[in-house]
């Protein structure tokens, strides 16, 4: 379920980017070779940045990425790293509620003032903000699934999991995972010239 949710993710975060690449590749040929602009494809970066971050957020909870001040971790004795490797998750946990919470007054302020962007579109804010509303819902749930799984683990004494499964990635860590992403596309690159 893990894996299949952070697919999901994964590929609607790139289809949202590549489609904004798409629209500002056109818009710029379209302006460089007819002097004509689209209108709108700045406004629609804006909604992409907003909601495709929201998403990122969710997927860093699932990778271990988000940036942790990890200095003095390592020398802590295993009770403390699964204490804090807790603490973090809980903390995450936390502010991705309260995120949620600050939203919805935005959201709720925008559905009563009818407000709309101050663009050519004037599009009703309420599509956007939605959108990037759900993102946010998204990363709360992820966050407190973590943080309801590390506790669990916390306490029923597996300190070892709860370290192994929520410490921060270590340098060889992050190495690993470049150079095994180096290999598969050196593998696909091979691939395409056999092709």
């Amino acid at each position: 379920m893990k894996t299949r949710l952070e697919n999901i993710l994964g590929i609607l975060f790139g289809t949202i980017f590549m489609t904004l690449v798409a629209l500002v590749t056109v818009e710029t040929i379209v302006r460089k070779l007819f002097n004509v602009s689209l209108q709108g494809v700045d406004e629609l970066g804006g909604y992409a940045l907003a909601i495709g971050s929201t998403i990122s957020f969710s997927l860093a909870v699932f990778g271990r990425n988000h940036i942790r001040v990890d200095v003095l971790h390592q020398h802590y004795p295993d009770w403390l790293k699964a204490v804090m490797n807790w603490l973090s998750a809980f903390s995450l946990a936390a502010f991705a509620v309260f995120l949620c919470w600050v939203a919805i007054q935005v959201l709720l302020d925008s559905v009563t003032y009818g407000s709309t962007a101050q663009t050519p579109w004037a599009t009703p804010l309420i599509y956007p903000q939605s959108l990037w509303y759900a993102g946010l819902v998204m990363f709360a749930i992820v966050s407190v699934c973590f943080a309801a799984w590390a506790t669990y683990l916390l306490f029923t004494g597996k300190e070892k999991e709860l370290i192994r499964e929520f410490q921060p990635k270590s340098a060889k860590e992050e190495l690993k995972e470049e150079l095994d992403d180096l290999a598969q596309r050196s593998n696909l690159d091979e691939i395409v010239k056999k092709v």
